[in-house]
Parts: C-alpha cells; sequence; structure tokens
C-alpha cells in the first residue's frame, strides 16, 4: 500500500489498490445500443430508396444479453430474405464489438418496400 501525503509532509492512512475488476461497473443504456444497432442496420441496407425512413432500433437488454428489434425500409424487387440476414448479421458483429453484449435474436421488421425507378410506376397488374 503507498501512503499518502496531506500536503503538509505528513503522512495520512495508506491508499488501498484495487483491482481493475472490482472497481465498479459500467452500464449501457439501452438507447445507446439501440443507436449502434441502427446505424449497424443503416451500414447493412446500403443506399437508401429515395423517400425511404432510416432504419430504426428498439432495444432490450438483460445483463449483458441484448435483444433487438430493427425496422428497415427496401427497394423492390429485392432479395428480402437474403437482405434481412445480412442486417441481422451486422447488427450482432457491430453490437459485439462495440458493446461487447451478446445478441441471441435480431428481429427484422420489413415496413415497407419502395418500387425502383427501373420498374416504374404503373399500377395494377401486367400481363
Amino acid at each position: 500500500m503507498t501512503p499518502v501525503s496531506t500536503g503538509a509532509g505528513e503522512l495520512d492512512r495508506p491508499l488501498a489498490v484495487v483491482p481493475p475488476g472490482e472497481r465498479g461497473a459500467t452500464r449501457i443504456a439501452d438507447r445507446v445500443v439501440a443507436k449502434i444497432a441502427s446505424q449497424a442496420a443503416r451500414e447493412a441496407v446500403g443506399t437508401l430508396p429515395p423517400g425511404a425512413d432510416r432504419p430504426s432500433a428498439s432495444v432490450t437488454v438483460h445483463h449483458d444479453v441484448a435483444h433487438v428489434r430493427v425496422h428497415i425500409e427496401l427497394d423492390y424487387p429485392c432479395d428480402v430474405g437474403a437482405r434481412c440476414r445480412t442486417v441481422r448479421a451486422q447488427v450482432v458483429e457491430r453490437v459485439g464489438d462495440l458493446v461487447g453484449m451478446q445478441v441471441p435474436e435480431v428481429v427484422v421488421h420489413v415496413e415497407r418496400l419502395h418500387l425502383t425507378a427501373a420498374h416504374g410506376t404503373g399500377q395494377g397488374r401486367t400481363r
């Protein structure tokens, strides 16, 4: 233990050295994890279709486990399943890397599909 000086030349009680793991706890707010998940989903989606909202996320954290729900909008036509898998993988990776939490589930809600300009804006079916 290291003695502590009061500045007057006399020594007070010794200072206890506490190991870093025993100094306290760090708690990361759910909204911070949600922002990280939203940004990860944005990275995975890539270029947003015109008029699309940015991806958003809500998170429930219990201990060091985050359950994530992501809302996205995609262009159409596209492989919706593959895009959702990409979003899930990116969210799990980024939250794990940046926050150190496990992410056992990422629920992806596709809120809207935006018709791409290449397919025109005609309404109804064509035969």
